[in-house]
């Protein structure tokens, strides 16, 4: 089993509960589940269509000690969402942790985004963490549950060809505020987190395709914008969440906690001070 070391000076906060978390066979989910997994918690594993990366992930868990289920589920399809939970159900016999971090879109300008792109993207962050909820709530009862979304600044700020996915993910922080005024008679608590740069292989692929840059130098310039001068990684983000599901976080609820080094809090004056090519960020 984790040793006090492996999960944390708090030793297993998550003992003997069972965290579900979406998209997570790689980048920030993944982390999100190993770092849930060191502190204690049998994780499941849910992934679109990448298996093999979902197995080396819940063969990471299990050398951490703890049980883990890969469990295939296209959020796409929001029908699809009550039966992935039911064999959750079927297997842990409850849920603890609900963890939305999935997302997808079509990177393009809103004049030309489909309407099937645009479907799937509502029903990826939105429909299906409706539903998703929906099932997770009864897994719940009884015990304190917790429930994170993963925003993005998309959704607060204009990003270019993501006007769907920001959409999207602005519907979800105003879903994690009503569920948290609904959810919170329950014992259950309900927040966002929303990442700035956090280098994975989805920034990268905005980077080079959506915006047609090149992906070092673009990250270089934004760290020398950032006032802690780095990016971000997925254990920055795993560490919020994992702090978000712990019982210290039992009055905290309703909001979404933006992570991002800084950035988004300095004026476009200071923007304008900074020297990206010198590595001088803004004061």
């Amino acid at each position: 089993m984790v040793t006090g070391a492996e999960a944390g000076a708090g030793g297993a906060p998550f003992a003997g509960r069972v965290a579900v978390v979406t998209g997570a066979s790689r980048g920030m989910g993944r982390a999100i589940a190993l770092r849930l997994a060191r502190d204690g918690a049998d994780c499941v594993v849910m992934y679109r269509r990448d298996a093999a990366r979902a197995g080396e992930a819940v063969a990471a868990i299990e050398r951490l000690g703890r049980r883990a289920l890969a469990l295939a589920l296209d959020l796409g399809e929001p029908a699809e969402v009550a039966p992935a939970f039911a064999r959750i159900g079927e297997v842990f016999g409850r849920v603890d942790v609900f963890v939305a971090n999935a997302a997808a879109t079509a990177f393009r300008p809103t004049l030309e985004q489909k309407r099937h792109n645009l479907q799937r993207t509502f029903a990826i962050s939105v429909e299906s963490f409706v539903a998703a909820v929906q099932a997770a709530v009864p897994l719940m009862r009884g015990r304190p549950g917790r429930v994170v979304a993963v925003s993005g600044i998309d959704s607060q700020q204009a990003m270019a060809r993501h006007g769907a996915l920001g959409a999207a993910k602005a519907a979800l922080e105003s879903l994690v505020r009503v569920l948290a005024m609904e959810l919170g008679p329950l014992g259950i608590t309900v927040n966002g987190v929303s990442p700035g740069l956090v280098e994975t292989d989805s920034a990268q692929f905005y980077v080079e395709r959506g915006i047609s840059r090149e992906y070092t130098e673009a990250v270089k310039r934004i760290i020398a914008l950032t006032p802690v001068r780095r990016a971000g990684t997925g254990e920055d983000v795993a560490a919020l969440v994992a702090y978000l599901a712990s019982d210290a976080a039992g009055f905290l609820t309703g909001q979404t906690i933006v992570i991002d080094g800084g950035l988004t809090i300095l004026s476009p004056l200071n923007l304008m001070q900074a020297d990206p090519a010198s590595g001088a960020g803004a004061p």
